[in-house]
């Protein structure tokens, strides 16, 4: 019997089985080093791209009408997404479409115009000042206490984004200044004021972190001297607010919505939050007037005579 040679088969990457996931990627490396959005939100447009295409199931990006967005859209909706979530997606989609307008020659962007689904608008939750103070009460000279009370202080003195803050090196603190250069969303940097107890923590914190970090310009770096993480972070703030006695769980954009919230209600100065926080729309920190208005709301429940309820 003679023997069989079996043939091997040539091997075909993803992008050439699938054309269609071939535009999502040219789109992302479009995202990455033109737009130079940062990884974190690139894993966002590609997560949206890639529910996008699953909706597609056999169509083509191109043959695609907005009554199939709109169907899209009630799919969504209908699997729990919120109306946050599913304009997210909506401006992904907007712009993936308008990329392929111009360099792949679509003719129209089926996404124009379209609106996600309302949904209750909540509410940034941020601590009240005593609660504020009582998490920047870490104990101890040691190397994590010294740390942790320098980046907790930082974030809270500064309204920093977990990504700024730990993307942050040593030369971007200006003491004499009492300022920090950081690094936001799109790439865009804005020089924000760090107050006097921020700057004392800091002062503290180097000569422990130059001891195993000399050769990195991290910040802030973990006991081997390698650059502290994002969810390395967020554990540390969770868990100092635990053994500060904290009665919820604390994590580190709840330090940047207090920092706005307290800085709003003692200046009023909206324009000044938002040049700190790197606001592109003064509409994202108008959200904070309505936490002052509950925070003058409490007052006057409990101050004037009119509100007080009968014993």
């Amino acid at each position: 019997m003679p023997h069989c040679v079996r043939t091997a088969m040539p091997k075909t990457s993803t992008t050439e089985r699938h054309p269609q996931q071939a535009l999502v990627v040219a789109y992302l490396n479009h995202l990455r080093t033109e737009r130079r959005l940062s990884p974190q939100t690139e894993i966002h447009y590609a997560r949206d791209c890639a529910v996008l295409l699953r909706l597609c199931e056999t169509r083509l990006l191109g043959d695609l009408s907005p009554h199939d967005v709109r169907r899209f859209v009630a799919v969504l909706h209908g699997q729990g997404l919120s109306g946050r979530s599913i304009a997210r997606s909506l401006s992904a989609w907007r712009g993936f479409y308008e990329y392929l307008a111009r360099d792949h020659g679509f003719t129209h962007n089926p996404c124009a115009g379209m609106r996600p689904p309302r949904s209750a608008r909540k509410l940034p939750h941020a601590l009240s000042p005593d609660m504020a103070n009582q998490l920047m009460q870490v104990k101890g000279e040691d190397f994590l206490a010294l740390r942790d009370r320098a980046l907790l202080e930082l974030l809270y003195s500064s309204g920093l984004r977990l990504s700024e803050l730990a993307n942050l090196d040593v030369q971007d603190v200006d003491h004499s200044a009492h300022t920090v250069t950081v690094t936001g969303k799109g790439s865009k940097t804005r020089i924000v004021p760090v107050g006097r107890m921020a700057l004392q923590a800091l002062s503290a914190w180097l000569p422990q972190r130059d001891r195993v970090g000399e050769d990195n310009a991290a910040l802030f770096v973990g006991s081997t001297g390698r650059r502290l993480g994002v969810r390395s972070i967020e554990t540390r703030v969770a868990l100092r607010a635990v053994q500060l006695g904290l009665p919820e769980k604390v994590h580190p954009h709840m330090l940047r919505h207090s920092f706005a919230s307290h800085v709003l209600q003692s200046s009023g100065d909206l324009r000044a939050v938002q040049e700190m926080l790197g606001h592109a729309s003064i509409t994202s920190t108008q959200v904070y007037t309505h936490l002052d208005f509950q925070h003058l709301a409490k007052i006057y429940d409990a101050a004037h005579p009119r509100a007080k309820r009968k014993p």
